[in-house]
């Protein structure tokens, strides 16, 4: 398999078949983003949440915010969901690598690790707050908080 990645789309080619994840901004600028959520807070572990937050934003802006349910059993049911909600960035607690592999390979960008209260979170993600150290997950992400594909936090930017 090989993965072929631009700005915009994610193909993923495999032998002769083809598929293409949608174009997770759209064209008028909006930006979907999904936060998983449980009893208020951001849920700890992404693989098992069953709501999502989904907050869509025009430069800079909210200008929509609403709950939407997850499939509970296949990730591959749970990843195709957040593509049909047209999800570009999700921001979650912790998550399986294969998960957020998966997630990543129809072009949805991974926030892992965040925790905090919901309404918070939204809020610091908003104002760009969010890579404070009291939204990391405890003893996940230390100094530097670094993600597994090595990017230190100071270098990823939260898409609205």
């Amino acid at each position: 398999m090989v993965i072929i990645y631009n700005r915009k789309c994610m193909q993923v080619v495999s032998g002769t078949a083809y598929a293409y994840a949608n174009c997770m901004e759209h064209s008028d600028g909006n930006h979907r983003t999904a936060f998983s959520c449980w009893d208020g807070r951001l849920a700890p572990v992404f693989d098992t949440a069953t709501l999502l937050r989904v907050v869509e934003t025009d430069s800079g802006e909210i200008i929509g915010d609403q709950q939407e349910t997850l499939p509970d059993d296949l990730p591959l049911k749970k990843t195709l969901r957040m593509v049909d909600l047209g999800i570009g960035t999700l921001i979650c607690g912790a998550v399986s690598r294969p998960l957020q592999t998966l997630i990543a390979a129809y072009g949805i960008r991974v926030v892992p690790f965040v925790a905090g209260d919901l309404e918070d979170v939204i809020l610091a993600w908003k104002e760009g707050r969010l890579e404070q150290s009291g939204y990391s997950m405890p003893g996940c992400c230390g100094r530097g908080r670094r993600s597994r594909t090595g990017e230190n936090a100071t270098e990823r930017r939260i898409l609205r």
